[in-house]
């Protein structure tokens, strides 16, 4: 590795020294940690007087807890958790949260089972047909209640005319323990991040039917994570967490060489414990679906492109809250900008990203169009959530049962 240029706002004992030094910082065995994993593993946090303490969890629901109550400082995380804990949605109380950047876009993917696949079930057009013709209800996994995964997976079946709803069964499990259950036939199909659709792929247990990015291309995933508090407590701390995180980031994109060292480093057993060759390809952009397709993916797993993937765009968050609004989690319209306002961290984010010479637009909202022709600017988010069919939940909804 080069060595790293040491910014003019990296540390020093002065006024910009972090406030606190060592951070307990959470992660997912998920491919898209890369940044974080890269950030304290490889002296990208040091110049910045940081220690990161990488704690692997064992569930989202794990992770938000820890992130709650102050066990972990900052935390690799799904979006929709972040501002579901805002929200006070899925049965914790209400906790003022934080998004400091974003992680990652793009590379998570939807699977289909082989039991599936024998019955001819291999394109969107024959699972809606199954699902209305068989008697057998299908039962479809994603990682979190209000994560992205449960999110890509309802938009895509009700933009294939399946109401994810009613018409099959969603159930929250852990992403490294997704192929197992699909392995003992517990669930038909999965929505997850990588290596596990890739590892379903590679064992033979099923086959990728959609990618995320055919949902939303560029789509926001993961973000960096943390209570308000934690950064009005220590704003210099969250600022040179921010850095050190942005320069892992535009080190794994420099070369392929780098996103294949990067591969080789995920692969071990306190990281993601999974083969390389579950991972590599795919951080490649390099896809095989299990039904003879291959094919180089032009939107494929991001953690920079010049900063594009970082900043905290406003709509990024609000979009997540149409959709809660769209699926019954929330009854009544939020204040979508002003509680993105509150989450997204978009001025600490320009500061550290000026400050290690990532660009950083003027622009807090972008556009965006999805599988189902819909765009999404963040002009007019009431209307947006309103163009879908609204739904009612229960306070026992199972999509508000997390494990």
């Amino acid at each position: 590795m080069n060595e790293l240029p040491v910014s003019p706002l990296a540390w020093v004992n002065g006024s910009d020294a972090p406030e606190k030094t060592a951070i307990n910082l959470g992660f997912m065995a998920l491919s898209d940690c890369a940044s974080v994993v890269v950030a304290a593993t490889q002296g990208f946090a040091q110049p910045y007087g940081l220690t990161l303490n990488l704690k692997r969890q064992a569930s989202w629901a794990n992770l938000r807890d820890k992130l709650v109550s102050g066990e972990l400082d900052a935390a690799h995380s799904l979006y929709g958790l972040i501002y579901a804990v805002h929200l006070g949605i899925g049965g914790v109380n209400a906790s003022d949260m934080a998004v400091l950047m974003g992680l990652n876009q793009n590379g998570q993917s939807i699977n289909l089972s082989r039991e599936l696949q024998a019955l001819n079930v291999t394109s969107p057009e024959a699972l809606d047909r199954h699902v209305h013709q068989s008697r057998a209800r299908l039962t479809f996994a994603q990682t979190f209640p209000t994560g992205t995964h449960a999110m890509w997976l309802y938009y895509w079946l009700a933009a294939q005319g399946i109401h994810p709803l009613l018409d099959v069964d969603s159930v929250v499990v852990p992403p490294p323990q997704m192929v197992a259950h699909l392995q003992a036939g517990r669930i038909d199909g999965f929505c997850v991040g990588e290596p596990w659709s890739a590892s379903a792929v590679n064992q033979n247990l099923g086959f990728t039917l959609a990618t995320s990015q055919a949902i939303w291309p560029d789509h926001p995933e993961k973000v960096l994570g943390c209570t308000r508090a934690f950064v009005e407590q220590y704003p210099n701390t969250a600022r040179a967490l921010v850095m050190a995180i942005l320069e892992a980031s535009r080190f794994i994109e420099q070369s392929r060489e780098n996103r294949q060292s990067t591969a080789q480093l995920l692969s071990a057993s306190e990281y993601l414990d999974a083969p390389l060759g579950c991972i590599e390809p795919r951080l490649l952009g390099e896809y095989a679906d299990g039904l003879g397709n291959r094919w180089q993916d032009p939107h494929a797993l991001r953690f920079h492109n010049e900063g594009a993937v970082n900043l905290p765009y406003l709509s990024d968050g609000m979009w997540f809250m149409t959709q809660f609004r769209r699926w019954g989690l929330l009854r009544e319209d939020p204040d979508y900008l002003g509680i993105a306002r509150q989450v997204q961290q978009l001025e600490l984010y320009r500061e550290a990203a000026t400050a290690v010479g990532v660009a950083s637009t003027g622009q807090d909202m972008r556009s965006s169009q999805l599988i189902d022709g819909k765009r999404w600017d963040g002009s007019d988010p009431a209307a947006y959530a309103r163009s879908f069919q609204l739904h009612a939940m229960s306070d026992n909804s199972p999509l508000l049962a997390s494990r």
